[in-house]
C-alpha cells in the first residue's frame, strides 16, 4: 500500500469550541447563531447518551461477572 499525504489542515491546531452557557441571554443572536448553538448542544447530549450507555454496559458487565 502506498503512503497517505498528510492533510496541511492536519498541522493547524484545532479550534476549541465556543463554549454554552446554559441560561445566558440569547436575545442578541441572529437565526444562524441560534442553529449552530442548537446543533452543538445536539452535539453535547449525544455524546452525553454515549457516555451513559458505556457506563451502564460497564456497569451491567460488572454485574454479570460477579454473579457467577
Amino acid at each position: 500500500m502506498g503512503a497517505k499525504a498528510m492533510d496541511l489542515g492536519d498541522l493547524e491546531p484545532r479550534k476549541k469550541a465556543a463554549n454554552i452557557v446554559l441560561g445566558e441571554d440569547i436575545s442578541t443572536l441572529g437565526a444562524n447563531e441560534l442553529e449552530a448553538r442548537i446543533a452543538r448542544l445536539d452535539e453535547e447530549s449525544a455524546r452525553c447518551r454515549k457516555a451513559i450507555a458505556a457506563r451502564l454496559a460497564t456497569r451491567s458487565a460488572a454485574e454479570n461477572f460477579f454473579k457467577r
